[in-house]
């Protein structure tokens, strides 16, 4: 599972997830991405499986970018605690995506192998994605 070997500090705010992506938001090392429609945390354990479904239906053929990381700490009280006595330890680490993000990326393969292997990424996911290809970006930025 991935998460931060140290961080400076152990606990954060929950923040604010407005807005849309502005970086990582165009198809950089693959041809083909899988793109965040939505804003979420998705967790390592999410990441993980997307990844594990995606590497088993190329068959280990092409090559995998997984381009979100998790390094924002959760925290979660135990069940029946009452309030106060402080911030609870530290739960999971989840990796905050807004829209547009391209969450995950695939080389080496053809596009219909691509689109099957991400559709199944999809279903691991919480949110609602898209299939993106590296000829759409440059279509946009008139490459």
């Amino acid at each position: 599972m991935l998460m931060p070997s140290r961080t400076k500090f152990k606990k954060q705010h929950r923040g604010r997830m407005s807005g849309n992506a502005s970086r990582g938001n165009t198809v950089a090392f693959g041809d083909y991405g899988l793109m965040a429609l939505e804003c979420a945390w998705i967790s390592s354990r999410q990441i993980e499986a997307s990844r594990i479904a995606m590497t088993r239906h190329i068959k280990r053929g092409g090559k995998v970018w997984i381009r979100v990381y998790p390094d924002k700490p959760i925290t979660k009280k135990p069940l029946e605690q009452r309030m106060g006595k402080g911030k609870a330890a530290v739960e999971g680490w989840v990796a905050v995506v807004k829209p547009g993000r391209v969450m995950f990326e695939m080389n080496g393969v053809d596009e219909a192998t691509a689109k099957e292997a991400m559709r199944l990424a999809q279903h691991k996911l919480p949110i609602r994605t898209k299939f993106v290809t590296k000829e759409e970006f440059q279509d946009i930025a008139g490459l």
